[in-house]
């Protein structure tokens, strides 16, 4: 097996790339900066441009896997023009691959594994969400993970085995959102967002990068959740991370008319309300390692890392 991956220098792409070499599985790798592409026996870099539809062909030799984390992050302001960018780098993205495995002549490929995102179902504070739900959330983010959907599922006329994995907030040290929703709580200005009550589905970094690996050693295909089998409130995460980090909360909740001023339309990030339910990819057989918040983040955040094996299985009982 050899695994090509775009989007490997991202946060999930890193850690799915050094999972994959530890087991001695070749990695090609996508990049479209000419001069930062590294070689090695195991572990190759391949020029791109979506934008213009380059890629280098050489890329898929030898390649059984594609793992597609491509697209500019949402994390930044919203303006007009980034707006196109997070939607055009995804669609360009899939574009760019599937007419590169057309054009191929050494293509080997079987299996095709894309990121998507939670963001594609409606904000509710009451529903839980499994992948078979037809409503689609109408804001911006809802809208760019259809399109974004729509394009994977192109890559069946190829004819492959296609997989989704709809992502949640991934949780690791290395970066992402919990390095952002850390800092404010521990220089002592952390608050809960609105009333709290919006569900954050969330997953550690760990049991994503093994979704991957499971989804690929199962030829599994068809549209997966990668959360965490318990989400949590707003309320509970910005509680529970006070707690691992030992401050106390002594501001009162932000209202989202502030955070509306201060970020415009990208503050629904913030007050969006996902539950989505993790049971299908349970049934094929996936266990977590990290299940419940407090073991998740005890394990990045807290005691040392010698201590840690004791303090999950505690965490684990008081948070079931």
């Amino acid at each position: 097996m050899k695994v090509l991956i775009t989007g490997a220098t991202g946060l999930v792409g890193r850690a799915i790339t050094k999972a994959l070499l530890e087991q001695d599985v070749p990695v090609n790798y996508l990049t479209t900066k000419k001069g930062k592409i590294v070689s090695s026996p195991n572990h190759k870099g391949f020029f791109w441009n979506p934008a213009s539809n380059d890629i280098d062909l050489y890329c898929f030799e030898g390649v059984t896997v594609i793992i597609n984390l491509a697209g500019a992050s949402i994390a930044k302001k919203w303006t007009s023009s980034y707006k196109q960018k997070v939607l055009s780098s995804r669609l360009d993205s899939l574009d760019t691959l599937k007419k590169g495995l057309e054009k191929s002549k050494n293509s080997k490929v079987k299996h095709f594994i894309s990121a998507s995102a939670i963001g594609i179902y409606p904000s509710s504070h009451t529903d839980l969400y499994e992948e078979k739900e037809p409503d689609v959330d109408s804001s911006f983010l809802g809208y760019v993970v259809e399109k974004w959907e729509e394009g994977i599922s192109g890559f069946e006329t190829l004819p492959l085995n296609v997989a989704t994995v709809r992502i949640g907030i991934v949780l690791s040290d290395e970066g992402g959102a919990l390095p952002k929703m850390v800092k404010p709580i521990k220089n002592y200005v952390g608050a809960i967002m609105g009333n709290g009550e919006q569900w954050q589905s969330w997953i550690h970094i760990d049991d994503l990068v093994q979704i991957f690996l499971f989804i690929i050693s199962n030829k599994l295909k068809g549209t997966y959740n990668a959360v965490a089998p318990n989400p949590v409130t707003n309320a509970k995460m910005t509680k529970e991370l006070a707690k691992v980090l030992k401050r106390p909360l002594v501001l009162p909740n932000v209202p989202q008319f502030m955070m509306n001023t201060m970020l415009g339309e990208m503050a629904y990030l913030l007050f969006s309300s996902q539950r989505v339910c993790s049971k299908r990819i349970e049934k094929k057989g996936f266990t977590f390692q990290y299940a419940n918040i407090g073991a998740a983040l005890h394990h990045l955040l807290g005691a040392k890392k010698s201590k840690q094996t004791s303090t999950v299985v505690a965490l684990d009982k008081e948070y079931v």
